[in-house]
């Protein structure tokens, strides 16, 4: 038995089989390149569904938690530390906002926005008490807490994990008409990822999220962007929503806002909306901790250069140009995308998307399939340019084969 088989079964025979990984044991990783327990060296097009951004062991995200684990990696919110005031006020000006509720986890973001709407609903709006709708999207993925899960879509996720949160109206991803018939005195936010990552990299029809923060507007309802996946570089601008002129009233961050250092999750908004909380109403004991804020302020000084943003841009044009070329082939049945994002549905007489994921993977470049055809790629923003055509005719490579 190799060590990779042994610490698969290791792995299977204690751990919850709640993921189905690919059949590689990761042991080491620097920049857009990962090494497993054999030596055997593997591209990464998956960026830890873009929380890796920066690629792996970035030497100023690494240098900036080293420094702050020899100070202080956590205090709770019971106490204030030196890390926290600038983390909120460097992360409120990069979103063009005026507060930040720091958080961990993305779905926890998610859950702290969902309570955030609901709560200034009742006092801002004058929802009547229990009566606040918040209006999603179909194909959406939030993260799979109970709440969360109440409003997908994805019968996994679902399934046997009843009953269910109420509160919450689907309609149709990029359906205007649906979303404006939904919408009714009630209603507090619209929730929606302003690309849908775990559908397969899905974008809105043109016009859409504009026409969203019309209708929001109009109707005295929050517009609340999970740039989870989207945000902070991936797409080629800082958040996704630029791409339509658009500012929503309330952002959800993470993945990348930890830098794939550790879990960093935020809500930022202005005071109107995140004033509503009072102490006691909300909160996270690691939270904004120490550690967190220290890396989260790294990323967002690397941000604000504009030097990640512009090179999602560039190698984004580059990889949506290669993979256009092979909607000919017949192989390739549609690409979307935006930026360093990209999702390929392939044709049924390729395999599945799993199939390509573990033919690829013998080739040396590691991806993730979603929803059986699709095969997503997403590298680090850091990758090289030759490694990213590399890459992709590698993934020709199984298409065509």
């Amino acid at each position: 038995m190799t060590s990779t088989e042994a610490l698969i079964a290791a792995a299977d025979a204690h751990s919850a089989h709640n993921y189905h990984p690919l059949p590689v044991v990761i042991a080491t990783a620097e920049g857009a390149w990962m090494t497993d327990v054999e030596g055997r060296r593997y591209l990464d097009f998956l960026a830890g569904y873009s929380a890796l951004n920066f690629g792996h062991g970035h030497p100023r995200l690494v240098a900036a938690a080293k420094a702050q684990l020899e100070r202080v990696t956590l205090t709770s919110r019971a106490f204030h530390h030196d890390r926290f005031a600038a983390f909120c006020t460097r992360l409120a000006e990069l979103c063009g906002m005026e507060m930040v509720l720091p958080m961990n986890t993305g779905v926890e973001a998610v859950e702290t926005a969902v309570k955030t709407a609901r709560k200034w609903g009742y006092r801002v709006k004058g929802v009547p008490a229990e009566m606040a709708k918040v209006v999603v999207a179909g194909g959406n993925f939030h993260g799979r807490t109970t709440t969360v899960i109440s409003f997908s879509t994805d019968p996994e996720a679902r399934a046997d994990f009843g009953p269910y949160t109420p509160g919450f109206e689907i309609v149709p991803y990029g359906d205007l008409t649906a979303m404006r018939a939904a919408v009714t005195e009630n209603t507090v936010a619209v929730l929606l990822e302003p690309i849908q990552g775990e559908s397969g990299v899905v974008v809105p029809p043109a016009g859409y999220l504009a026409g969203v923060r019309e209708l929001t507007r109009e109707r005295g309802v929050l517009f609340v962007a999970d740039e989870i996946q989207s945000g902070l570089g991936r797409t080629g601008r800082t958040f996704a929503c630029e791409h339509e002129g658009v500012v929503p009233d309330m952002y959800v961050l993470g993945k990348a806002l930890g830098g794939g250092v550790l879990p960093v999750s935020a809500v930022v908004a202005n005071a109107e909306v995140l004033g509503v909380f009072r102490p006691g109403e909300h909160g996270s004991t690691f939270g904004g901790n120490p550690l967190a804020c220290a890396v989260a302020l790294e990323v967002i000084a690397m941000l604000r250069t504009g030097e990640f943003q512009e090179r999602a841009a560039e190698l984004g044009e580059l990889l949506h140009r290669r993979l256009a070329e092979m909607k000919g082939s017949g192989r390739v049945t549609a690409v979307r995308g935006r930026g360093l994002w990209a999702g390929v549905d392939v044709h049924p007489r390729v395999g599945s998307g799993r199939a390509v994921a573990e033919r690829l993977m013998e080739r040396g470049v590691l991806v993730k399939d979603a929803h059986g055809v699709t095969v997503r790629v997403a590298p680090p923003l850091v990758v090289e340019e030759e490694d990213l055509e590399w890459g992709v005719e590698q993934l020709w490579g199984v298409l065509s084969a």
